[in-house]
């Protein structure tokens, strides 16, 4: 399988478009481990990287980020890590963890010294590739569960939020982070672009609202778009695309993630 990823990014475009493909192998076999080891049944996938596995989205993701759906005894999130390290190492990978799992939201780095100098992709020998893996243990209610089966590099069955659900965690984001991120707002874009994909669930979205201390009017079907469109319309565009090109598949336009264009498709409902 090593083999199978040095081919991989020795087709790669770019260096970066390289390290793009590295990671997203490497979160295809942590998602691997995380099904053999039963993890798809109390856990949600859900963010960016789901919209890039289950829908192909055209850019790629850094982070895999779970829901603590179904709370039980099968949760054991060192038991998962443990599992990942030692399906790697087997394959000769050197992978190091570094975990926090004392608070609400436990979160794991996945790293890899060395990987990147190994697949002619950094001239620094103990460069570290790392994927951080998130779960969040006290979701917000409201979610919709589904199970899909892709194959992206390896088969998957995962659990992970219905469409409008993700759409709902999109905009919670862009409302409730400090510093919207222009990854954010290429999702928007890419969502609303699709005139089919479901509404947003607000059920889930202003529970996330409230538990993130939401001052805000609640969100209906009819003032959401309106309230979203006041949030970006400040924001410094200028950063916005240096955000999100770094991530961008080869041949995605990073020209349309614009003001005029976002206003658009939230004007379109």
């Amino acid at each position: 399988m090593k083999a199978y990823l040095a081919d991989l990014v020795a087709a790669g475009l770019t260096p970066a478009h390289g390290r793009n493909l590295a990671r997203e192998y490497l979160q295809a076999r942590l998602l691997g481990s995380l099904q053999r080891m039963g993890a798809m049944i109390p856990l949600a996938f859900h963010g960016g990287t789901a919209l890039r596995f289950l829908y192909a989205i055209p850019r790629y993701s850094e982070d895999l980020d779970f829901a603590l759906e179904r709370a039980s005894a099968q949760y054991n999130f060192r038991a998962y890590l443990r599992a990942i390290r030692a399906e790697l190492a087997a394959e000769g990978y050197i992978v190091e963890l570094k975990v926090s799992d004392r608070k609400v939201v436990h979160s794991a780095f996945v790293r890899f010294p060395g990987l990147l100098y190994e697949l002619r992709l950094s001239p620094h020998r103990q460069e570290t590739l790392a994927v951080k893996i998130e779960v969040d243990t006290n979701p917000p209610a409201g979610s919709v569960l589904v199970t899909s089966v892709v194959r992206r590099h390896v088969t998957l069955q995962l659990q992970h939020h219905d469409p409008a659900s993700l759409l709902a965690g999109k905009l919670h984001a862009l409302l409730q982070r400090p510093y919207p991120k222009g990854r954010d707002l290429y999702d928007l874009l890419w969502y609303l672009g699709d005139r089919d994909w479901p509404a947003p669930n607000l059920v889930l979205l202003n529970n996330a609202l409230r538990q993130t201390g939401w001052n805000g009017v609640p969100l209906t079907g009819q003032n959401w778009r309106q309230v979203v469109r006041d949030r970006i319309q400040s924001l410094a565009w200028d950063r916005v695309g240096a955000d999100v090109r770094p991530f961008l598949e080869p041949g995605a336009d990073p020209g349309l993630l614009t003001r005029e264009n976002v206003m658009r498709v939230l004007g379109q409902g």
